[in-house]
């Protein structure tokens, strides 16, 4: 657990500075930063730093195609998140997710 919070600070961060170039690569008209490299960053777990790099810059924001997959690896990732979360919790900690009153 130690290791998780450096490494998606670092991946996050990586992730925001490659879309920020990119946008900056875009307002010069030079060779881009591929979509590929883009979406590879945001499925190692960058997808809140590309989020608010695209938010910020307002880049591919406006692209149909992009913006479908970027929400499908976010969507499969909070899918993985959610069976890795009910694989490693034990019975007790489910019950009470599920019997939880919040009122």
């Amino acid at each position: 657990m130690k290791v998780l919070l450096p490494y998606f600070f670092i991946v996050n961060t990586i992730a925001f500075i490659l879309a920020g170039y990119d946008k900056y690569l875009a307002v010069k008209h030079k060779r881009r930063i591929s979509e590929n490299t883009l979406f590879v960053i945001t499925a190692l777990g960058g997808s809140l730093g590309l989020l608010l790099a695209m938010i910020l810059f307002r880049h591919k924001t406006s692209k149909p195609s992009f913006m479908m997959k970027y929400a499908g690896i976010v969507l499969l990732q909070v899918i993985i998140a959610f069976l890795i979360f009910f694989y490693y919790c034990d019975a007790e900690t489910l019950a009470w997710f599920m019997v939880s009153d919040n009122k």
